[in-house]
């Protein structure tokens, strides 16, 4: 590995970018309210990654996007890039049949030891799964036999977290370093000394993982707040855990709920935390702890870009969320040769855009921070 400068993810996506709220960055793009009738999404609907309605507005503004940089050429052909198989291939295999589009993907997860790639079959198209990242200039090898042309006929989608930066198995920790010092932060300052760190980190630890996606959602908020009630004592992890395993607990919205129902229960310390979230909850709103996403958004930029440029790669893999070398570089090559270049994240924007009282402090999106580009040699 070693440093390659400092950049940032602007340099190659531009403002081409989307958040959870699925509003543009690039305000030249149509709004969500702008492709509800075209898409059939209700009023007060956003759509998650993985539904096929999400994919419906992806290719809106995909298309969009090239008449805005391209207005002769008209799409054909998707390139996905991601770190999860499941769910990134499933928003990829949703896009490609929603534009009606032949589509390839590549998704990387370092491990320690280099395997062989995997071909499979995602709906429409195609993934190459791989457990390096810098294997993505072999997929670019992959795309040529598969006489798979790169041009102004291309729509190429980057996943941001833990893809464009802050790699999975390789730089990813420092991402999850960063949620969790900002529900620390969040926690403490709403309940003080009632806040137990230890027992939130250890209930954090085991529910942050794939196999209880399906209660969590996959829903960072979902899971501060889950971990913050077991904190407090209300609940024991370990019967928790079990009722999730058994299928008796199946879903947030029904652990929340019977949170409530048990109101006088409730300490007061976390009482009002509760309260908030859990009328958030009930009204739709996929970000509910909105306290915790601006502390995230404070905690991950300070993460990026802050050590010297005498660091070492592996200081800046340690310790600062640096952007992926190999996804930069095919970007870049990407672009040159005429692909629209589009960036997505399931981050909420509370967490990757400042709130108005920070930009006037000089904060930035998340993709306006310089940070370190870290790569193989």
């Amino acid at each position: 590995m070693r440093v390659h400068g400092r950049t940032t993810v602007h340099e190659f996506l531009g403002d081409f970018i989307v958040y959870r709220n699925l509003e543009p960055l690039d305000k030249r793009l149509p709004s969500l309210d702008d492709v509800r009738k075209e898409t059939n999404i209700p009023q007060g609907v956003t759509p998650r990654k993985t539904q096929p309605s999400y994919a419906h507005v992806i290719v809106q503004l995909l298309q969009a996007a090239r008449k805005l940089d391209a207005p002769g050429a008209t799409l054909e052909r998707l390139i996905y890039v991601g770190d999860t198989w499941m769910n990134d291939g499933i928003a990829f295999a949703n896009v490609a049949r929603a534009g009606d589009w032949t589509g390839l993907a590549f998704t990387a997860s370092e491990t320690d030891e280099p395997s062989p790639p995997e071909i499979i079959t995602q709906g429409e198209g195609r993934l190459y799964l791989s457990n390096r990242w810098d294997a993505i200039i072999h997929f670019e090898q992959f795309c040529r036999e598969q006489n798979f042309v790169i041009d102004a006929q291309t729509a190429v989608i980057l996943d941001l977290d833990k893809t464009t930066f802050g790699a999975r198995g390789r730089n990813d920790h420092v991402i999850n370093q960063a949620r969790v010092e900002a529900v620390r932060r969040t926690v403490g300052d709403l309940i003080g000394e009632a806040f137990n760190p230890d027992a939130f980190h250890n209930a954090y630890e085991e529910l942050n993982q794939t196999q209880y996606h399906p209660f969590t959602a996959d829903n960072q908020d979902y899971l501060a707040y889950v971990c913050l009630v077991l904190a407090s004592g209300l609940y024991k992890p370990e019967e928790l855990t079990k009722r999730v395993h058994s299928g008796e607990m199946t879903s947030f919205e029904q652990f929340i709920n019977e949170v409530d129902r048990h109101d006088g229960d409730i300490p007061s310390s976390l009482r009002e935390i509760h309260e908030r979230i859990h009328s958030l909850v009930q009204e739709g709103d996929l970000t509910p702890f909105k306290a915790f996403r601006y502390n995230e958004y404070r905690a991950t930029v300070e993460r990026m870009g802050y050590l010297g440029d005498d660091a070492s790669a592996q200081e800046l893999l340690e310790s600062e969320i640096v952007i992926t070398q190999e996804v930069r570089e095919a970007a870049l090559r990407w672009r040159a040769a005429g692909a629209l270049l589009f960036g997505l994240s399931d981050k909420p924007d509370e967490a990757s855009i400042p709130t108005d009282d920070l930009a006037a402090r000089g904060y930035e999106s998340i993709h306006h921070m310089e940070t370190h580009a870290v790569g193989a040699e």
